[in-house]
This record gives structure tokens, sequence and C-alpha cells, in this order.
């Protein structure tokens, strides 16, 4: 958080802050788990009839301070994916999984996780997927970090205003909401970014 400024305006003090949020979205999978963090920013107003009132505010709910917030920002932190072999047994898959998302959590110490809640296709990958996901619950639990899911349904609904939306429309909106020239790579990454920009999206 930034530190607090202040400006008197018709014999008022308006004290304005910054706050800032990371969340990070992460796609499950065993072969490879995508994952985008992002920074969100809201700024705030506080107007109080003088400095200590302003101050107080947080300690006192009962004070007379108003809190205005401003418009978001979303800024593109970091994306990518975490891959294991196909041909290495599923015990030393999952390690790998454990330690990059150990690394992940200690780099952006995110307050959020979004993740996309997992849809049955084929009951194989269904498995490797869940036992992915297992790892994946496990370090956001030794972490201690608050975690939200959704659906594919919900993600593309908050992307596109359409619950049916391909692929490519999403990742369109992706690139839209994060002020990119391009489509983020590969495509597990993209859906990462998506999942936590629907996080971003349904708490505002």
């Amino acid at each position: 958080m930034s530190p607090i400024e202040s400006n008197k305006l018709n014999g008022r003090f308006l004290y304005s802050r910054q706050m800032e949020k990371r969340i990070l979205g992460l796609d499950p999978g065993l072969a490879i788990l995508g994952f985008g963090t992002i920074l969100v920013k809201t700024a705030e107003t506080l107007g109080a009839r003088d400095a200590v009132t302003s101050l107080a505010v947080a300690a006192d709910k009962s004070s007379n301070s108003q809190v205005k917030p401003m418009p978001e920002s979303v800024q593109l932190l970091d994306f990518g994916v975490i891959q294991t072999p196909a041909r290495t047994k599923i015990g030393a898959r999952l390690c790998t999984i454990y330690d990059d998302l150990h690394t992940l959590m200690e780099q952006w110490q995110p307050h959020l996780v979004a993740i996309e809640k997992l849809f049955f296709y084929r009951m194989s990958s269904t498995i490797t997927v869940a036992q992915a996901r297992g790892v994946l619950m496990l370090v956001l639990a030794q972490h201690e970090v608050p975690m939200v899911e959704f659906t594919p349904a919900q993600i593309k609904q908050a992307l596109t205003g359409y619950g049916n939306a391909d692929k490519y429309e999403v990742q369109q909106a992706v690139a839209r909401e994060l002020n990119l020239d391009y489509i983020p790579k590969p495509d597990d990454a993209a859906d990462a970014l998506a999942v936590a920009l629907t996080a971003l999206f349904h708490q505002s």
C-alpha cells in the first residue's frame, strides 16, 4: 500500500491511498499446468473532517469518513506453464508441480488464487488432472492463501458476456483486458489469466 497523501478541498481534507492485490490464476493439469499473475490497483479517497478522523477510519467504523473507490487498473505480472515429461513416473511429476508451485507462491505472494474448476472430459485424463489439483490444493493450504474456483462457462461469461464463447474469443478478451497487443501463449497460460480476470470481475 502506498503512503497516504492529502489535499485540502472545500475546507475538508481528502486522503487518497492505493490498494494493491495480486491474483494468481491456475489452469490445473498434470502434463501442463498454466499460470498467470495480475496486479490490481484500486485507488480510494477518504474524506474526513480532519487528519485525525481520517487516519482513524480503519479503527472506527462509526467515523463520518467516506471511502470512495476509484476505477481499477489491471497489470500483467507474469504468465507461463509448469510442464512435466510424459515418460516420468507420476510421483516425480507431482513433485515437480509441488516444487514449482511453491516457487510461484513465494515469488508473487498472491492475495488470492483462482482455479478453473475440474471439468470431466475422459475418465483417464480426469484422474491425472485431479491428482495435480490435489497437489495444488496442498500448496495453497500450506501458504494459507484464499482460493476461488470457476467453471469454464463462468469464465467465458465473465470475459465475453457469453457462456458458450470459443477459446479464441476468450483469449482475445484476455489480451484486451490486460491491454496487450498479443495473445499470451501457450493456451494454458492464457486460460490461467482468464481465470484470474474472472476472479477480479466477480469481486468488483
